[in-house]
């Protein structure tokens, strides 16, 4: 009787152990689904035509900010080497030319205009500049975001990221109401209006766009 006892009692622990193994191996699979989904639904999106990406993915030659720093240098012109700054009026100041303007400039454009002035005193003068660091190529967040504040953009950053960098909206935040204030090359502002919900959502990712030095992100 006790040998019977006790064979039901193992059968009954191996039938709770199977039981506990089936309940782990779905809550495994279950965990599992959702990246599953996401790599499933990645790798079936069409790619885009290079020359049709939406703005929010592509980028543009970087365009010098005051605050910039730059070394400067002229092609068997040891005298004609320099680390400058850009200044708070946005040019630079260099031998022989004096200020030049520099701010929303590419440093491409920078090189054509410094070749440009310093012909008059140098035959064909081979001019290269070098972007030591962008320290002038900022953002800022204001309003109902845990952190709010300027920051330093590194790489292109969108409204999104920017967002998140500075510590995500508070429970106040207004989050179909945000602004993104932009001023161009001759000082007009335009306020660009971003919807976070649909953005997080999915929808209207194209309002994602890439920021601009000088853009603010105003949260309600």
């Amino acid at each position: 009787m006790t040998k019977k006892i006790w064979a039901e009692f193992i059968t009954k622990c191996m039938k709770t152990v199977l039981h506990g193994l089936r309940f782990l191996t779905f809550l495994f699979g279950c965990a599992l689904l959702p990246s599953c989904q996401w790599l499933d639904l990645a790798r079936d999106q069409p790619k885009a035509p290079v020359g049709s990406l939406p703005k929010a993915m592509t980028t543009d030659a970087y365009r010098l900010n005051p605050g910039d720093k730059l070394e400067i240098t002229v092609w068997h012109e040891e005298n004609l080497h320099s680390e400058v700054l850009v200044l708070p009026d946005g040019t630079v100041s260099f031998p022989l030319v004096g200020h030049v303007p520099a701010a929303r400039k590419t440093t491409e454009e920078l090189v054509a205009l410094l070749r440009e002035r310093l012909s008059k005193y140098i035959p064909n003068p081979e001019v290269n500049i070098r972007l030591l660091a962008a320290e002038g190529n900022n953002i800022y967040v204001v309003g109902e975001v845990a952190h709010p504040g300027a920051i330093n953009m590194t790489r292109p950053t969108d409204v999104m990221q920017a967002l998140g960098m500075a510590g995500g909206l508070t429970q106040f935040a207004k989050r179909n109401s945000i602004h993104i204030l932009r001023r161009d090359a001759e000082g007009h502002a335009t306020s660009i209006p971003f919807e976070y919900g649909d953005v997080e959502g999915g929808d209207n990712i194209e309002s994602n766009i890439l920021l601009q030095s000088g853009d603010t992100i105003v949260v309600p």
